[in-house]
């Protein structure tokens, strides 16, 4: 008789705790200034504006053009409408990370791989954050993980077109993140230096396609907005000015710090893989692993990150699925040797307890995550935690809506809050595109005008002789000086003030408002 098919029910509840996951988060995770600029950026698309040349972006081209054509939906539900098109994009992340898990192990335990690598992502509250509110992370994945299945569907088949549509799919995860493209290049690297033994066509046709992707991608920018697209790819990430050398070793530290924390389930499994592999000798003589490019492809991604001036430990939310694919698979060979001779050894009874104890460990974790309580909590304060009154997205939504009634829509808001113009669906003023982000007070006027950003003369300008009716700005507005991402002098900040309240006056103020909480004041235009 068969036993019952436990395994698939795994893998269904795992794609169940991330829809849940990311439906919290849709409607309590925390606000993110990101998110702002990166929905204005789509509407501008849509609107046949193109990036670098016609306002200052700072990421691959591919995000805003990929969210364009849902403008619709977005100008109707906001930032929230914005979180669940990236959700699905974390989804399908998540089930194309499944399948690779699934095509590297045995095929008697695929199911049991996919089921696993399901877990090791799905139930993880940090990963689901990061898939759900407006970033580049899940887009990417998409075309990480999908590029590496054509890559395997390439060796398995010696097929150069599935080579060919490798390459094109990485240089579209680079389009959308540039670290991608270390991955790419690691890819390449192995395919030249290992994978021409398999077939000695395919690396040439996969270098042929990240070449054409890549100027399918890039090339519009290159010949129409070069300073723009190298300053928003290169100078304005290598601006950033990360303090004393002490001070960026702390950085990293705390990079691997927040890591461990966010992934230790999987970093508990990878180690008792390692341990279980000590004791069986020949397992160390076995061939490299199907996932061998794809490792390659993580290490070099984590090393790229953690060599940014700020590395940021959320970039590797975009090359997690492809690291949590290769444990699973790796587990599954362990699971598969384990039940030996059974005659469905992905259903046998220690596959399922290794599995029921997987998903135990992720449950846990999850749980126990502390962006569980940022659902809530405002902030500590003392000895005392202060509650949240309403959602986020709410109060966002809220102060949107009574712009909304005052701003007209053919004029503009003046705000460097881009979330709450996209939440009013208005306009910003030219040069405000990159929020915070779009102050550069020491460039020469000339350079900042090319380059769709404002510098202390141009920012002057815009608050004292500013049209739009209405102004809003958060803690985040008028303080950060780039490309060192600086808090400005406190000199500096009372001047921009001074002359944002010559030209308009404050009618409203809300507390706890956006990303980091700050007080959201909101001003009329005094004539």
């Amino acid at each position: 008789m068969k036993p019952r098919p436990a395994i698939p029910l795994f893998f269904g509840a795992a794609i169940a705790a991330f829809v849940a996951l990311a439906l919290i988060h849709i409607g309590f995770g925390e606000l993110n200034q990101d998110e702002g600029w990166y929905l204005y950026a789509a509407r501008q698309v849509a609107e046949g504006l193109q990036p670098y040349a016609d306002f200052a972006f700072t990421q691959g081209p591919l995000l805003p053009r990929v969210y364009a054509p849902f403008q619709p939906l977005l100008r109707w539900g906001g930032v929230g409408a914005g979180r669940a098109l990236t959700a699905l994009f974390g989804l399908l992340a998540v089930a194309l990370s499944a399948r690779l898990a699934a095509r590297w192990a045995p095929p008697n335990a695929a199911p049991w791989a996919a089921s696993a690598a399901a877990l090791l992502i799905g139930v993880n509250v940090y990963q689901a954050y990061f898939f759900t509110v407006v970033k580049t992370y899940a887009l990417c994945a998409v075309f990480l993980t999908a590029g590496f299945l054509a890559l395997h569907r390439a060796r398995r088949s010696n097929g150069a077109v599935w080579a060919f549509a490798g390459g094109a799919l990485l240089a579209a995860a680079a389009a959308v993140r540039l670290s991608a493209g270390a991955a790419a290049l690691a890819a390449a690297v192995w395919w030249f230096a290992r994978g021409r033994r398999e077939n000695a066509a395919a690396p040439w046709m996969f270098a042929l396609g990240g070449a054409l992707g890549t100027a399918a991608f890039f090339g519009p920018a290159w010949f129409f907005a070069r300073e723009g697209l190298l300053f928003g790819l290169f100078e304005y990430h290598a601006g950033r000015e990360p303090g004393a050398p002490l001070t960026r070793w702390i950085h990293r530290a705390g990079f691997l710090s927040r890591q461990a924390m966010a992934y230790w389930p999987a970093i508990a499994a990878a180690l008792g893989w390692m341990a279980a592999r000590s004791f069986r000798p020949a397992a160390r003589q076995e061939a490299p692993a199907a996932a061998e490019p794809a490792l390659w492809a993580v290490v070099a991604m984590t090393l790229t990150h953690l060599a940014a001036p700020f590395p940021y430990d959320d970039y590797q939310t975009i090359v997690y699925p492809l690291a949590a694919a290769a444990l699973a698979a790796a587990l599954a060979r362990e699971v598969a040797d384990s039940t030996a001779g059974a005659e469905f050894p992905a259903e046998a009874r220690p596959a399922r307890i290794a599995l029921a104890s997987l998903a135990a460990v992720c449950l846990i974790s999850a749980g126990a995550s502390p962006i569980n309580q940022q659902w809530a909590i405002v902030r500590r304060d003392r000895i005392w935690w202060r509650s949240k009154t309403q959602p986020d997205l709410v109060r966002l939504r809220e102060t949107a809506a009574w712009l909304r009634e005052r701003v007209p829509e053919d004029q503009p808001l003046l705000t460097q809050d881009l979330y709450l113009a996209v939440e009013a669906n208005r306009r910003v003023p030219r040069g405000f595109e990159m929020g915070p982000f779009a102050y550069y007070p020491d460039w020469p006027r000339d350079r900042a005008e090319r380059l769709r950003v404002l510098n202390r003369e141009l920012l002057l300008e815009a608050l004292e002789r500013a049209e739009a009716p209405w102004a809003a700005f958060s803690g985040y507005g008028l303080s950060i000086a780039c490309p060192t991402i600086a808090e400005l002098p406190a000199a500096e900040r009372t001047r921009l003030r001074a002359a944002l309240e010559r030209r308009y006056e404050p009618v409203r103020e809300i507390a706890d408002f956006g990303q980091a909480h700050t007080t959201l004041t909101i001003y009329r235009r005094k004539d």
